[in-house]
């Protein structure tokens, strides 16, 4: 494979990880919170209704679990590409 083509590759591919993951991030905290948050207001987490709980606190666990998998994902991603950092 060209460099060129490996460049290309390696691009769409981190591309294709953002995007998943922001349209991750927006569900769960607009969706979940906001949108659909009178569906899941019949559904008791922690005292408190699940569409608020996801507004609350629910978007951020998820946010911050967004970032370990994409820092995981793309470790990975750089060593199939012989871009790692080791």
């Amino acid at each position: 494979m060209s460099d060129k083509q490996s460049n290309n590759a390696y691009w769409s591919a981190n591309m294709r990880i953002i995007s998943i993951s922001l349209v991750i991030w927006a569900l769960v905290s607009f969706g979940f919170g906001i949108l659909l948050r009178p569906m899941l207001s019949g559904i008791a987490v922690g005292g408190t209704d699940l569409g608020f709980w996801f507004a609350q606190q629910g978007s951020i666990l998820v946010f911050l679990g967004i970032i370990f998998y994409y820092a995981w994902r793309m470790n990975r991603l750089d060593r199939e590409h012989g871009v790692d950092e080791e």
